[in-house]
Order: structure tokens, then C-alpha cells, then sequence
């Protein structure tokens, strides 16, 4: 009966330590983040654009604190719901009314490539594709006629297509840009703030873009028609900017 007890005893503890080993084996499998395992070095393999939406860690920590998303105080007479694009300053204004704005930090158009006008949004897109103009592709040959969307993509997460211009509000994959002079006429954002924007504004609305230089004379994207016949005049005879993205 000793030896059978000894036996049995051996059974039970080699059982239970089998257990503990199972259990302890199975937790660790089980603790490991859902959705990391097996992860690929090619991550494009595994995101769609549509899914892969920034983080904003990354992007923010680069970011100057004047050129960050906040509410500020900002007196205009234009109503709320409107954009404002501070050229010089490069800031970007949606107007809340009661004199407040949401204030983005934003890329603009380097010297000789910014321009000033009364625009509207007339179309959005998240992850939009990217074909560079033509007059682009002049300039630099090597550039590819077309990119898929996605978060190579220079245009980012969303573009806002500005009406009657090849511009457009768009993020970027290169957040060292936001507060500089950098583009052809496009205003860039970061992507966390681009995909902001885009979900307070509509097809229609108003965007005001401010001179560089508001005693020289600007190139008016497209000379609308809204602007004073006197401004219309004194770009007349100016090049028209292009676009970069």
C-alpha cells in the first residue's frame, strides 16, 4: 500500500505540475496584444491606407507649440464655418464664432508660389491619390505620374480641393514642413489636424487665403471673380503659381 501511495502521489504531482505548466503556458500565449502576433516587416502588407490612421505621437513631439491645434481668440467678420489661411503667419483659422478659431499650424507655399483669393471647397477625399500636374512634372521629370493613396502619399490622410485652382488643403507625410514656407500653393497640415478639419468642413465652404505680402501685389489663384476688380487688375500681368503638393 506504501509503494501504491508513492506511485499515486508520483501520478498526482507529475498531473498537477502539468497543469500549473499548462496554465502558466497558456497565459503567456494568451497575454501577447491581439492582432501583434506574426507581425511583418512589411507593414504595407498588413494596413490598408483606409485603416491606418496617424497615431499623432510622432507628429505632434516635432511640432512647435504655437503651431499646434488649439482654440485662440481671433476677431473677424466672417461667419463661423469659415476657413481663414494666415499665408504669413502660417496658420490656418476655422472660424467657431463669438471670437474664437481653431488655429492649425500649417505649410505654405515658398517665395514666388503663395497666392491670395476667395476660394470654396468643392470636393474631399481620404487617402486621395496623387497625380502630379503637369507643370510639376516639368520640373522635376523624375517625379511618378501617379501614387496611390496611403500614408506614403504626400497628400496624406485627407485633401480639400480648392475651387477653380489645381491647390488644395491636404496633410503630409512630412511634419518638419508644417510651419514653413515649402510648397508651390498648396497648404499643408498634419495629418492628425488635416483629418480634424475635414469633419467640420463641407463641399461649399468658404476659404479666404491672406497675401504674403499684403502691400505687393499677389497672384490670385484663378482671379475670382469675387475679388475686387482693382486686385483682379494689379495680378493681371503675374505669373500664375503652380503646384507642388
Amino acid at each position: 500500500m506504501l509503494v501504491i501511495d508513492k506511485f499515486h502521489g508520483i501520478r498526482l504531482t507529475f498531473a498537477a505540475a502539468f497543469a500549473t505548466f499548462a496554465l502558466f503556458g497558456s497565459g503567456t500565449t494568451f497575454a501577447e496584444p491581439l492582432g501583434y502576433a506574426g507581425l511583418s516587416n512589411r507593414d504595407d502588407l498588413i494596413f490598408t491606407p483606409a485603416l491606418r490612421e496617424p497615431q499623432g505621437t510622432d507628429d505632434i513631439a516635432e511640432i512647435p507649440a504655437r503651431l499646434r491645434r488649439q482654440i485662440v481668440g481671433y476677431a473677424t467678420r466672417e461667419a463661423p464655418g469659415t476657413i481663414i489661411i494666415d499665408t504669413p503667419g502660417t496658420h490656418l483659422y476655422y472660424v467657431l464664432g463669438a471670437g474664437k478659431a481653431i488655429r492649425y499650424g500649417i505649410g505654405v507655399g515658398r517665395e514666388g508660389f503663395t497666392w491670395s483669393g476667395v476660394k470654396a471647397i468643392e470636393r474631399k477625399a481620404e487617402w486621395p491619390d496623387w497625380i502630379p500636374p503637369a507643370e510639376m512634372l516639368q520640373r522635376q521629370p523624375y517625379l511618378p505620374r501617379f501614387m496611390a493613396g496611403g500614408p506614403g502619399n504626400p497628400l496624406g490622410a485627407r485633401a480639400m480641393y480648392l475651387s477653380g485652382t489645381i491647390y488644395r488643403i491636404h496633410g503630409t507625410n512630412a511634419p518638419s514642413t508644417i510651419g514653413k514656407q515649402v510648397s508651390s500653393g498648396c497648404i499643408r497640415m498634419l495629418n492628425e489636424d488635416v483629418i480634424d478639419l475635414y469633419a467640420r468642413v463641407n463641399v461649399g465652404t468658404k476659404v479666404v487665403v491672406l497675401p504674403m505680402h499684403p502691400t505687393r501685389p499677389q497672384t490670385v489663384a484663378g482671379l475670382d471673380p469675387s475679388l475686387p476688380h482693382a486686385t483682379r487688375s494689379a495680378v493681371a500681368n503675374v505669373t500664375r503659381a503652380q503646384s507642388l503638393y
